[in-house]
This record gives C-alpha cells, sequence and structure tokens, in this order.
C-alpha cells in the first residue's frame, strides 16, 4: 500500500480492505524506520495521528466519508496546527505551540485525512537545499549526500521515500516545485490567491503561496480539491466559485500548443536535464500537440527581481519575532533594546539574517527607489512576457531546475549559485501564475528531473490534465528512490 496513490488508498479504505488506523500505523512504522536518516520530519505525535485515524473510520462506518477520509497527510511545519509544535524550521520558533489552525489545515481536517506529522523545511522557507533548518538539512531519498530540494525538502522526501502519501508545501520563488524535482514527485503551486494563507507563517506576503506534493497529477488535483477555496480571513484569497480540479484529467493533448521558451534551453542546463525534457516535449508533439518557439526576454532578471522583493516582504513580516509575544527570547540582556537584539541575533539562521539585511537595506531611505521600486517595475514587465506568450500558446513547457539533486554543503559557500537554481521557479510567483512539476526521466547518475508546466491564471485543472496525460504514458513518478526500497 506504500506505494499506492491516493484514489487507491481511496478505494481500499471505502472497500473495508483495511482501516485508517492500519494505514496510519503503516505509515507511522515507516517514518519510524526512515526518519533517523533522512530527517524528513521534526514533529510526529502517533497518538494524536492514530486519533484521527479512528474518528475518520468512524466517520466512515455512517457513510460520511469523502475521497481523502482516513489518508494521512504531512504538512509543512509552516503551516500553524494546534496543539502541535509549528516550529518554522527555526530556533526562533523551536517550542511554539500554535493556539489555532491554519486554513489549509482546517480543510483536510474537514475532509477527514489524517495528520501524520510536521515537515522539516529551510528556516522561514528561506533556501533551496533545505540545509538552513535549525533541525538539521533533510537528506535526499535518491542519495543520502544530496539534497532534497528546498524549502519544501522534508515534505518532499516524506512523499518520495513513502513516509507519507502526500503532503502540504508552500512555494514563495520555487519551494514546491524545485524539491518536487530534485526528489523525483509532482508539486503544484496554485495561482496566487487560490489558496489561502491564512495561519500559514510568512515568508514574502505577495508570492507566498500553499500547494500539494504527491506522486501523481491526479493526486495534486485530489489535493486541490480539499485545500482550495476563498477564506476571509486572508485579504489575498480570491473570491470564486469552487471547482474540480479532476474535471480535465481526461483532456485530449491534440492541437495543444506548447511554447518552449528560449531562455529556459540555453546555457547553463545539464546535459541530462535537457534531454529528458526535450524526449518529454517530443512525446507530446507524438500526441498531436504542436511546439511554439517563444520568448520570455526578462527571464534573466527575474533571479535578481526576487532577491530584492522576497528579502524586502521578509525584513517586514520578521519584525515580529522579538523575544517579547513568544518564541525564543535570549536568556541574558542588560534592557529592551538589548533583549531584542540578542533575541534576533541567537534566534535566527545565518541565512535569514542575512535576508533580513538585505531585505532592510533596500527599503532603507535613499535605497527605496534605486532597487525596490525598480524590482516592481520589472516584476510587471515579466507578468507582461506571460501574458504575450499565452496569447500563443496554451501551456508553457521546460525543465524546473537547471540541474539534478546536488551534494549537501555543495553550494553553501557560494549563495549566488544557489539562488540561480531558481531561475525557472521563480517566475511564475513573481507573476503570480500557476506552475506544477512533474518527473520526466533521470540524468546519468540515475537523478531525477521535473519538467515544469506554466499556464494562464487559474489553469490548475488544465494543467492537471496535461500532466495526467503524460503519467498515463510514463512511469517517471512510479520510480522509487533506490536507498529506500518498499
Amino acid at each position: 500500500m506504500l506505494n499506492a496513490t491516493l484514489s487507491e488508498l481511496s478505494a481500499a479504505l471505502a472497500a473495508r480492505k483495511l482501516s485508517s488506523v492500519e494505514l496510519t500505523q503503516l505509515y507511522l512504522e515507516r517514518i519510524a524506520q526512515l526518519n533517523g536518516d533522512l530527517n524528513a520530519f521534526i514533529t510526529v505525535d502517533a497518538a494524536r495521528s492514530l486519533s484521527d485515524a479512528r474518528r475518520a473510520d468512524a466517520r466512515r462506518a455512517k457513510g460520511e466519508a469523502g475521497p481523502l477520509t482516513g489518508i494521512p497527510i504531512a504538512h509543512k511545519d509552516i503551516f500553524c496546527t494546534r496543539d502541535l509544535l509549528t516550529t518554522c524550521g527555526s530556533r526562533m520558533l523551536a517550542n511554539f505551540v500554535s493556539p489555532y489552525n491554519a486554513h489549509v489545515v482546517e480543510e483536510f481536517d474537514r475532509a477527514g485525512a489524517v495528520l501524520l506529522g510536521k515537515c522539516n523545511m529551510d528556516e522561514f522557507a528561506m533556501g533551496s537545499s533545505n540545509e538552513t533548518s535549525h533541525f538539521g538539512p533533510v537528506r535526499n531519498p535518491w542519495g543520502r549526500r544530496l539534497v532534497p530540494g528546498g524549502s519544501s525538502g522534508g515534505a518532499a522526501a516524506a512523499v518520495a521515500a513513502r513516509m507519507a502519501p502526500a503532503a502540504t508545501g508552500t512555494d514563495t520563488g520555487g519551494s514546491i516545485r524545485q524539491p518536487a524535482a530534485l526528489s523525483g514527485i509532482c508539486g503544484l503551486k496554485p495561482t496566487y490567491g487560490v489558496v489561502s494563507r491564512y495561519g500559514m507563517v510568512a515568508f514574502a506576503s505577495s508570492l507566498d503561496q500553499g500547494g500539494p506534493l504527491a506522486q501523481s497529477a491526479a493526486d495534486l488535483a485530489a489535493m486541490m480539491n480539499v485545500m482550495a477555496g476563498f477564506d476571509a480571513r486572508d485579504s489575498t484569497s480570491l473570491e470564486r466559485p469552487r471547482e474540480d480540479y479532476g474535471r480535465s484529467l481526461n483532456r485530449d493533448l491534440q492541437g495543444l500548443r506548447i511554447g518552449l521558451p528560449r531562455e529556459y534551453f540555453g546555457d547553463g542546463i545539464d546535459p541530462g536535464v535537457r534531454n529528458a525534457v526535450e524526449a518529454a516535449t517530443r512525446w507530446f508533439e507524438s500526441q498531436g500537440a504542436r511546439g511554439v518557439q517563444i520568448e520570455l526576454p526578462h527571464t534573466k532578471l527575474a533571479v535578481p527581481v526576487y532577491y530584492v522583493i522576497a528579502p524586502a516582504e521578509a525584513s517586514s513580516n520578521l519584525s515580529r519575532f522579538d523575544g517579547v509575544r513568544y518564541g525564543y527570547r535570549a536568556k541574558e540582556y542588560s534592557d529592551l533594546a538589548d533583549m531584542y537584539c540578542r533575541t534576533r541575533a541567537e534566534g535566527f539562521g545565518a541565512e535569514v539574517k542575512l535576508r533580513i539585511l538585505v531585505g532592510t537595506y533596500v527599503l532603507s531611505h535613499g535605497y527605496y527607489d534605486a532597487y525596490y521600486l525598480q524590482a516592481q517595475k520589472i516584476r510587471r514587465l515579466i507578468a507582461r512576457d506571460f501574458a504575450a506568450a499565452f496569447e500563443r500558446c496554451d501551456v508553457i513547457m521546460g525543465p524546473t531546475s537547471p540541474g539534478t539533486a546536488f551534494e549537501l554543503g555543495a553550494k553553501s559557500d557560494d549563495p549566488v549559485q544557489m539562488y540561480l537554481g531558481d531561475i525557472f521557479t521563480v517566475p511564475a510567483p513573481l507573476a503570480g501564475l500557476p506552475a506544477l512539476s512533474v518527473p520526466c526521466g533521470f540524468d546519468g547518475k540515475g537523478l531525477p528531473v521535473g519538467l515544469q508546466l506554466m499556464g494562464d491564471y487559474f489553469s490548475e485543472a488544465a494543467l492537471l490534465g496535461i500532466a495526467h496525460r503524460y503519467q498515463q504514458a510514463t512511469d517517471w513518478h512510479l520510480r522509487v528512490p533506490r536507498e529506500t526500497p518498499l
């Protein structure tokens, strides 16, 4: 059952082939077996999980079950969970127990899903390798010396190693799609505002968006049917009708116009990544789709724009962590100002401090116009590039990441190289567009490669349908990491 999809698990529960308690226990045993090596989970409360499972079984017995009732789900440790630690991978919140649930957590509770645990992450979602966590790095199931990607690396590793059938994550500059690609699973960043940010600890408020990670595109659709929807408590939540994200899973690919950006197939892409992505696009063309050469001329500016806007918003959002109301507080200090300084110096890690300093700098008097304002103008140009492209194509395809998983510590001393790994994922959140990553092959080292699909606003169902058709013809998404056999 560990390799089963969400729909297969749901069918097994409905047919009484196993109970939710038995299924949950199976995953808890898998976590106990593997988490010591992979460090994918920060918090696991087996008693709470089994209690959730018993309630789900009782709900099924009454005939009140939904598609995800009784299925264990893991949450990235950035989503607040009542009476359970929410650490954001930081010493600053290492002892923080939230008094309320995030909207996303509420929705999965309402659906009857079982809370399996809270997944490790880059500190406050700042990172691309899951090495900045206060609780130690997450290791990739495809190789213990490799990073799983970040910042949702714990969630991605948990799903890849079959420690959870699915998980939630957040994507600010690629933090769902990039770890999905490096870990050999599927991940979706929805249109900005489709998933509520209430109870999701903020990094960069105009970019952050929650989304699902799972084995297949069909599983992503099932997750989206639960977690998407309007929430009045989030001022950026979009009030629009509920939709079925699985409605296009059997769409016809005939006549589909695939945009192939010149900027996404240039220098700097690993040959193994290029070969796998080009093979995937050829398959789509064999099914009647048509490749269209397009240009996204401001792509080269996306990373510098992102690393002005995101740190600026982070410097504001993280000002609340001062040691007064909750979280870590320095043990020794002379006065209030000293307490603030010592608390933040001791509570935040190096990457978070770096981004706060950068963000404060670009917002400071004399530099706001030169950096932050200019970055916002270029952000608008990036969005216009996509608008022009979607007049000529239905979906944009390319690599999720220019390379595959790299070794732990390989880029720690070169933040620029680390940041450039986000070059293909950063543009979508800057424009607020939906994008997903699905496995499309392996490189010469046997590491998974991700294919990125980007669509126009609110095209999640179409993207999932396109990906699902690809997965009906391939088995890349079914491959299990060689170092974590079932």
